[in-house]
């Protein structure tokens, strides 16, 4: 799957798994535990709590496009590691949220821009 369409349950795994965890799917929600701590629920795509202290150590820059009036709200995320394309472009990620923009360029900074997602991990 493309880092690009993560969202939901699926972005959740891929970054549990760029984290190093070994996530735990339950009725598409993930869970990771950490050293002799019990399962918790992992949503850093959804979680500032979980998602912010990988923004910041990761030094992700996340900011809000401009775009049209009438075109819904999307984000931007690079990290400090980010290269320059040929086209002059930043390797960028984007997505409706900053968490969720941000939580596609930890994934793809860490893992590359396709990952194989298990098929009972819904992406929504």
């Amino acid at each position: 799957m493309k880092t690009s369409e993560l969202q939901g349950a699926a972005l959740d795994w891929a970054v549990a798994k760029a984290e190093g965890k070994k996530p735990s799917i339950e009725r598409n929600l993930i869970w990771t535990r950490g050293k002799n701590t019990p399962y918790a629920l992992f949503q850093p795509s959804k979680d500032w709590a979980q998602g912010g202290p990988i923004i910041e150590r990761e030094n992700i820059s996340v900011w809000e496009t401009c775009n049209e009036v009438d075109d819904p709200q999307e984000w931007m995320a690079i990290t400090s590691r980010s290269t320059w394309g040929e086209d002059g472009e930043r390797d960028a990620s984007f997505g409706p949220t900053p968490l969720i923009a941000a939580m596609r360029c930890y994934v793809a900074s860490k893992m590359g821009e396709e990952i194989n997602i298990p098929e009972r991990v819904s992406s929504t």
